[in-house]
């Protein structure tokens, strides 16, 4: 399963920014490092990019910079986890987190019971999969546990959730960013999710 990139010259084409302004973000982290791809062309070494990644970071950048400093829009991209807690009584009023997942994930815990961010984003990604009707309610268990065991060992780093099955079967995989993957035939991609990505949706939803 090949992304699908774009060079540096069409992205700066295409979005019509600098290559002073493109650096300028690296520097100050809001583009990570990973994203800058060197493959080998006809021309040479050239710069890709993961295609849609780095188009819907540009665009919210774009948006953020004019309200906040380069400093705070990083925060805001970053994939390191705030130090945030919410009670589920909250996280269900805002409709952050259905009822069904903690109910089903987390059944024995009363409503006041307080969650770190790291938790509520597992519970988000989950009920995201429940509600696309992607996954059932076992594999739900088998990807909290996956969660709570590999999303740590990235410390903060961009990673992505992989989600296949094939003849009934299903796994996940947590990946670093950008990966490209293959997959033998039968194999049927459920989701490929970038937690980076779903970080900052949940940020701007509770932070």
């Amino acid at each position: 399963m090949e992304r699908e990139l774009i060079s540096k010259k069409e992205l700066l084409d295409l979005t019509g920014i600098s290559y002073g302004q493109l650096y300028r973000w690296k520097r100050k982290q809001l583009i990570p490092e990973e994203w800058f791809i060197r493959k080998s062309t006809f021309t040479g070494q050239e710069t890709f990019f993961p295609k849609e990644l780095i188009l819907s970071r540009i665009d919210k950048i774009l948006n953020m910079k004019d309200d906040l400093s380069l400093d705070q829009v990083a925060g805001k991209l970053s994939p390191a986890l705030p130090d945030y807690e919410m009670r589920s009584s909250e996280l269900l009023k805002r409709n952050i987190v259905s009822r069904t997942a903690l109910q089903a994930f987390a059944p024995n815990d009363p409503d006041h019971t307080v969650y770190t961010f790291e938790m509520i984003l597992f519970f988000y990604v989950i009920d995201k999969l429940l509600e696309a009707g992607d996954m059932s309610l076992e594999e739900g268990e088998r990807l909290l546990e996956t969660l709570k065991e590999f999303f740590p060992k990235f410390e903060g780093k961009a990673c992505e959730l992989v989600f296949v099955r094939k003849m009934g079967v299903s796994w996940f995989a947590l990946l670093s960013m950008p990966t490209e993957l293959f997959f033998e035939k039968g194999v049927k991609v459920i989701a490929r999710l970038s937690l980076t990505e779903i970080i900052e949706e949940l940020k701007g939803k509770l932070v």
